[in-house]
């Protein structure tokens, strides 16, 4: 079996709400682009995946994948992945993440869709099912946040996450809010999206311990090791670090030597793939740490990366990220919770999603 051709398919998604998460976000609404990667072989076999985002459109990343990945896959037989990783992946300073992502992700869909399996059971099963948690966009009041959590709550999903509005006194007065709002039981997480200095990490890091949150996520700069090592001297709250910067495994290293995270983070777009996602999974298990798995920016990673958390024992929740008009989009069937709360396994051969080709077609806008 060899690749035969490699395309991105690009195509409108219209009417996203006015939303935004953090800084780095910004607030967006409106328009953006999707890609469909669609990675053909000799024997009739294609993988697919989605590149872009609401915020990022994917014409900023697609012209990079087939000038530089597209020459690496033709001709290459498709299942052997960790080689074409390791090929990509040295294009990385050319191309993004992101796109090795995207075509990490095909791949795999390919290998499910030969073996006649779905990618988590390719892998290696763990379970058939995960508890969800609802993640927060910025609101505008105390009031809506304590709304927000208390409808997941009564939804039966397991966690409610605040993406906080800033600044930091601000912050603390929404997460006691919210904790009134659940009461004492219900599981909280806060991610400041590396919001705060040093200072004011340790403040907001006090309060939300005393209100008994459950994990304290990115609440310094990203590649700040020095502070998070006295920020984890200051507090007892687990903290979350290492979803960014985009990087490969070796990233990680001063980050688990230094003991300066209590979690592993990752996601298809800023990991590079499933590929990489397993290979982070694997080393956090060794040092009996979770690897949480952050959204993926799109339907089609969030599938990729919800066959992953049914492959890991050491990963405990699947992210939602609200709202769903900013994160839904290309899927006739998207990830639904159920009425306990849990999102289950796909059962169709390799990604096993249901991509709507037509609403793709209709919305085309080009095809590299």
């Amino acid at each position: 079996m060899k690749i035969d051709n490699v395309s991105l398919t690009l195509f409108a998604w219209n009417d996203i709400p006015p939303t935004s998460y953090a800084a780095h976000t910004g607030k967006f609404a409106g328009s953006s682009k999707l890609g469909l990667l669609s990675i053909q072989t000799d024997e009739g076999v294609t993988g697919h995946a989605f590149l872009g985002s609401a915020y990022y459109p994917a014409d900023l990343d697609g012209p990079t994948l087939i000038k530089y990945l597209k020459p690496i896959l033709m001709g290459q037989n498709p299942l052997e992945r960790e080689r074409l990783f390791q090929a990509m992946w040295r294009r990385s300073r050319t191309t993004t993440v992101r796109t090795i992502g995207a075509c990490d992700v095909a791949l795999w869909d390919i290998a499910g869709k030969v073996a006649g399996l779905p990618i988590h059971q390719l892998i290696g099963g763990y379970r058939s099912k995960i508890k969800a948690y609802a993640s927060s966009m910025i609101l505008d009041s105390v009031q809506e946040y304590a709304d927000e959590a208390r409808l997941y709550q009564s939804l039966n999903w397991a966690a409610y996450k605040i993406h906080p509005p800033h600044p930091w006194k601000e912050d603390i007065r929404v997460c006691e809010g919210v904790r009134k709002a659940v009461g004492d039981d219900y599981l909280l997480m806060l991610d400041a999206a590396w919001a705060y200095q040093y200072p004011e990490a340790v403040r907001v890091g006090r309060a939300i311990q005393d209100l008994d949150y459950y994990w304290y996520e990115d609440p310094l700069q990203d590649s700040d090791l020095y502070n998070y090592m006295k920020l984890k001297q200051q507090l007892h709250i687990p903290i979350m670090a290492t979803e960014a910067p985009a990087a490969v495994l070796d990233a990680y290293v001063p980050w688990v030597q230094q003991s300066a995270t209590d979690f592993l983070r990752g996601d298809v777009p800023l990991k590079g793939g499933i590929t990489n996602m397993l290979k982070t999974a694997h080393l956090a298990e060794a040092f009996r740490m979770n690897y949480e798995i952050h959204h993926g920016g799109n339907s089609l990673n969030n599938v990729a990366q919800l066959h992953v958390a049914m492959a890991l024992k050491n990963t405990e929740f699947f992210e939602v990220l609200l709202p769903g008009g900013a994160q839904k989009y290309g899927l006739i069937d998207d990830i639904e919770p159920d009425a306990d709360g849990y999102v289950h396994a796909p059962t169709g051969p390799g990604l096993g999603a249901n991509i709507d080709f037509d609403l793709i077609e209709r919305l085309r806008v080009a095809t590299l």
